[in-house]
């Protein structure tokens, strides 16, 4: 399916289907796009949603199949994420538990990898 989008556009479309996904599931979206600072990367991760006492962050990826949404993530990200969600944590003072997910969004079809990164 192709609707003549920037890939900027894309990924907001994504990010959009994937946080009403979430809200179906349950989950309130805490923060999209949370970007930090130094000694991070300047790393940005799409969504941080809340059920309970369970906080996940989550990297969405579109893109035509599966395996290049998967290949889209890369290791350098991966860490990147991880200090980000460690410097969220510890900005806000969570106790809960916490989990990295992947929506991959592939045409309209949707992925949730549940503890993937």
């Amino acid at each position: 399916m192709h609707f003549n989008m920037t890939s900027y556009e894309s990924g907001i479309f994504a990010e959009f289907w994937a946080k009403l996904y979430l809200r179906l599931h349950g989950f309130r979206i805490v923060k999209s796009r949370y970007i930090t600072g130094r000694n991070t990367g300047r790393a940005e991760i799409d969504i941080i949603a809340r059920r309970r006492n369970l906080m996940i962050f989550v990297e969405v990826k579109r893109r035509a199949t599966i395996g290049t949404a998967w290949d889209a993530i890369t290791p350098t990200q991966r860490v990147r994420l991880r200090r980000a969600a460690e410097n969220f944590i510890a900005k806000n003072n969570w106790t809960g538990d916490a989990r990295f997910d992947a929506i991959l969004v592939c045409g309209l079809q949707i992925y949730w990898a549940r503890g993937a990164l």
